[in-house]
């Protein structure tokens, strides 16, 4: 019995979109978990004193770059998934940063007062949120990646991000959200905390 014309090359097609997006869902889980290596071994080789330490005004310290980063891939993540944060105001009271807040919508003036209380409790906050993302990509189909999680026309805070830049006719994807949210964010970041990192003696994290 033959196929209707057309069908041996819609088949093939849709072979091709899956492997793409096997290729993608595995690049992305690759580098995600590159990006959060780097962020284990920053906190790793740097005391509480070093995060916290206040260059001079304008100069945001470590701890603004390190919690800012965290408890915004722990937010990002439940407009993704729908997954309520790991952060609540048992991890609050553990961790007791200066400012309960990741900063997003704060000034430059009022965020270099950021601390962190407790460094080993972040830490373990911070693993929490990592593992917590990259099991969600572990067990994740590619075809969620084109799932739109914020429609155009944007609202006012998300037009003046990196991922309203990204985005295409559609909107935000699930896939923008992990490339702009949390991989070029992180990496972002990272780059602030390597800087850094030189005002209190220590290298880089890369060659």
């Amino acid at each position: 019995m033959s196929e209707e014309p057309g069908a041996e090359a819609t088949c093939m097609d849709g072979m091709a979109a899956d492997g793409m997006g096997g290729l993608l869902l595995d690049s992305l889980r690759r580098r995600m978990h590159a990006m959060f290596s780097l962020y284990y071994d920053a906190v790793a080789t740097m005391d509480v004193d070093q995060v916290n330490h206040f260059e001079r005004e304008g100069v945001l310290p470590i701890a603004f770059s390190l919690f800012h980063i965290v408890n915004m891939i722990d937010a990002s993540f439940l407009l993704m998934t729908g997954t309520p944060p790991v952060w609540d105001e048992s991890w609050e009271a553990r961790v007791n940063p200066a400012i309960a807040d990741h900063g997003k919508h704060r000034t430059v003036d009022e965020m270099v007062h950021q601390r962190i209380g407790d460094y080993s409790a972040f830490q373990e906050y911070q693993r929490a949120v990592f593992e917590r993302t990259e099991a969600h990509l572990d067990a994740m189909d590619s075809g969620d990646f084109t799932r739109v999680l914020i429609k155009r026309p944007f609202p006012e805070q998300v037009a003046s991000t990196y991922s309203a830049r990204v985005a295409g006719p559609e909107g935000i994807t699930v896939l923008d959200g992990f490339e702009c949210w949390i991989y070029q964010h992180g990496l972002r970041h990272m780059g602030e905390i390597e800087l850094a990192r030189g005002l209190v003696g220590l290298g880089g994290m890369t060659s």
